[in-house]
């Protein structure tokens, strides 16, 4: 399936900053419409909008409808560790009665870009937040009880577990500022103990608010 996509911008996006070619692809007046900052509007006329999100629900967009709410409105992020390039991760989000139509539209639009897609119901931190985020911030409390130093956690990580880098230097290499903000928007939705941000996030926070 191919879907050509126009491109509504307005500002900044994480997912797709400047000179991404994902921008340059867009076509003007298409199927399928990408939201970039700029103000939702419905349109039903179009196969898909794909709503960039934040931390926030795509229902803080569209409204909800208690458990019923669906449309050709999808909410979409490119999975980005904070300062770090966004990754070829895209988490689609989709509501109880999303059209199945413009999901499939949706789907195509990144993976032609070559992306790989993964659906998410409409929570915040969809998949990989609501994953990894606890995770670093358990490191950043055992940093705190003198377990071991930085780098030997983020060692034994890579070496024990064989991932590609270690939680505490993840954290900090996107910024705990944003892992802080990632955090408390995750805890106050959850109230999970694991999503309320570490000490050393909130510390970060503060230093960011004063400068």
């Amino acid at each position: 399936m191919t879907m050509a996509y126009e491109i509504r911008r307005n500002g900044e996006s994480r997912s797709f900053p400047d000179g991404d070619p994902f921008l340059a692809a867009a076509a003007p007046d298409a199927e399928a419409v990408v939201l970039l900052g700029a103000r939702f509007e419905p349109d039903p006329t179009k196969t898909a909008i794909l709503v960039e999100l934040g931390t926030e629900c795509l229902g803080v967009h569209t409204g909800e409808a208690a458990g019923e709410e669906g449309s050709n409105v999808l909410g979409f992020a490119r999975y980005r560790n904070g300062d770090d390039p966004p990754s070829g991760l895209v988490e689609l989000v989709r509501q109880p009665n999303t059209d199945n139509r413009a999901l499939a539209a949706a789907r195509a639009v990144f993976e032609e870009a070559g992306l790989t897609v993964v659906v998410s119901a409409d929570r915040v931190g969809r998949i990989v937040d609501r994953l990894v985020r606890p995770k670093y911030n358990a490191a950043l409390r055992l940093l705190d009880d003198g377990l071991a130093k930085a780098e030997d956690m983020d060692l034994a990580c890579r070496l024990g577990l064989g991932y590609p880098d270690g939680p505490v230097e993840r954290a900090l290499r996107g910024g705990l500022a944003w892992h802080h903000a990632v955090c408390t928007a995750l805890f106050a939705a959850s109230g999970q103990p694991g999503d309320a941000p570490a000490r050393a996030a909130s510390v970060a926070a503060a230093r960011s608010e004063e400068r």
